[in-house]
This record gives C-alpha cells, structure tokens and sequence, in this order.
C-alpha cells in the first residue's frame, strides 16, 4: 500500500490534485507533509514553509538541493524578502529552482518589502519597485503573497491601498499580509484596504510565546500577564489570518537555538523524551508543537541543511496530546496561573 500511495502522490504533486480521502491516507502513511488553508484565500499549503532568508550562504547547487528536497518532502511554500541577501536570496532561488512555468505553477511564492537601510518605507513608489524587483530576481510574473515587513512610524495606509491595487489588478500580487503588526496597526490598513489580509508573520516557538503567556495569565499581575501585542494571537484567529512562526528555534532575538543547548536542560529533556516515544526526531518535535496549537500556524524553517529539513518534516506524521503540550510548555521555564 506504502509504494502505491507514494507513487499516487508524485504523480499528483505537480498539479496539486487531491481528494479528501486521499489527502487522509497521504498523512496516516506519512507520505505527505499537512496542508493548512493560508488566511481565507484559496491558498492550500503546506503547513511548513521554506524561509531563504539565508539561501545567500549557500552555492547554486547546495541551494538546488535544499529546494528539491522541500518538494520532496511536501513543502510547496517558499518565503522571501528583498532583504534578505539584498535581493541575492532570491536570484539564487530563481537560478536553483530552474523556474520554468511548470516549476512556478508547483509552488507558492511570498515576499516582503518595507525595509531599508536605516529605515523602514511603505510609500506607495517603494511597494511598487520594490515587487517589480522581486518579480524580476525570482523570474517569475507574480508573487502569491506580499507581505509589510515590520511596521513603518510614517505608515500612510491611503498609499498602501492604491500600491496593493494596482499591484492586486495587473496580476502581479495574488494576496496581501503583514509581518509584526499588532491589531489597530492592521485594523488602520483595513480601513483603507480593498484586499484582505492574510497573513501576519511572527515571531514564535517554545522559547518565544508572548502571546501564549498573556492569554493564560489573565487577570494576574505577574510578567507574564503583560500583553505586548495587543492579543495578536486571538486577534488572528477572529479575522481568519495566518499566523507564520518565524525563528521558532531561536530564543531571545537571534540570541541562539535552543534545542542541544545546556542553558536548558529540562527543555531538552521534555523533547528528547517525545522524541524517543514518538521516533521523530528534536526538531520535529518542535514543528508539531507548533502545529498543534488550533490557530493552525504555518512554521517557517529557515534551516540550509536538507538532512535537517527533513528531519523537521517528520512532524506531519505525528500530533501531540494536549498534555505533551503543556508538559513542553513548562519545561520551557514557563508557569501556569
């Protein structure tokens, strides 16, 4: 049965064409990554993206394999940004990918705009040049989404509006999303906005869950009771938007991972032990505990190593109990009201 749905599902992969009783053995055989539904598009993707934030590192051909062995594994998301590399991730992308028209129609392609150098820019000139690069560097006639990349002080959300049509009407953008905005920052975009928004990209994981300790620590005086996002987390779910977890192995801001990490070890110790009981490996362990949040976020795995990358896909084969939950939750130093 294994040989059979495995090859049912590469001669699928190419034209996405599954039904429901197909995409339920797909998953119980393990054989293909989960699907999440992005915002309330009619995007279907998977649950893990591929971040290229650091393709730039890597060489034409290394790139080739870390994109080949994300199809392989079932990830048809990509995420990218003109920042990073300075553009370089993307070209490099485009040239390893070898975008043909039947590779561009296999995946899904996002990309961020808004930073520069010393400043962060929303105008309506720097959307539009700033897409039109993008389009140009990843070969391509249209992105899938466009995202806001962290929040601009000088934020004119009239011009944001009139760049997202034009770029929605010539085809060039299919969907729109922010990256690190609260919710009156993307309620002030509403107003203007003739697209929904889809996606909001944030920074979570097992070390990074602000917006899980507000929630649970309601009504406290503590610090966890703090809300710094303005309940981003419930917010999200109320409008249909997808939350992406970015840097979900790291802890602080870019201060380390981490998993293997001695500052930890009770963390690690909760993780190696559903590792050992569920035969996945750390990394997916942390990918499943992503998922199994119900605000079905999609994890960005900003990894280079395709042996890694493959290791983290293995989360589609397994889900945790509330309890495994809970129990990584507190491992991670973190206590209940």
């Amino acid at each position: 049965m294994a040989t059979v749905v495995k090859a049912l599902t590469l001669d699928k992969l190419r034209e996405r064409r599954y039904n429901k009783m197909e995409l339920i053995l797909f998953w119980k055989e393990g054989l293909m990554m989960k699907k999440i539904r992005i915002g309330n598009s009619e995007i279907i993707a998977s649950n893990i993206a591929l971040g290229c934030f650091r393709m730039h590192t890597l060489t034409l051909k290394e790139a080739g394999v870390l994109i080949h062995t994300a199809l392989e594994q079932g990830i048809d998301f990509f995420d990218h940004a003109d920042k990073y590399g300075e553009g370089s991730c993307e070209e490099i992308f485009a040239k390893a990918a070898n975008m043909t028209p039947d590779m561009r129609e296999r995946i899904f392609i996002q990309s961020k705009c808004g930073i520069r150098p010393t400043s962060f820019d929303f105008s309506k000139e720097h959307i539009l040049d700033a897409v039109d690069g993008s389009l140009k560097r990843l070969k391509t006639e249209y992105l899938d989404v466009l995202l806001l990349h962290r929040p601009d002080a000088l934020v004119e959300p009239e011009e944001v509006a009139e760049a997202f049509t034009l770029l929605h009407s010539s085809g060039k953008v299919r969907y729109f999303g922010v990256s690190n905005q609260n919710p009156m920052q993307i309620e002030l975009l509403n107003k203007y906005l003739n697209q929904k928004l889809i996606i909001n990209q944030l920074q979570f994981g097992i070390m990074n869950t602000g917006m899980i300790d507000a929630g649970l620590n309601v009504n406290m005086q503590n610090s966890r009771s703090v809300d710094h996002d303005g309940s981003i987390l419930d917010y999200c779910r109320l409008k249909d938007i997808t939350i992406q977890a970015w840097s979900p192995f790291q802890y602080g801001f870019f201060d380390g991972v981490y998993l293997d990490n001695d500052q930890f070890p009770e963390l690690n110790r909760q993780i190696s032990r559903l590792s050992d009981e569920k035969g996945v490996p750390n990394t997916a362990i942390v990918a499943a505990w992503i998922a199994r949040h119900p605000a079905k976020m999609q994890t960005i795995a900003g990894t280079t190593k395709p042996s890694r990358l493959k290791d983290l896909c293995q989360a589609s084969s397994i889900e945790l109990t509330r309890q495994e939950w809970y129990d990584i939750y507190l491992s991670a130093g973190n206590l209940l009201p």
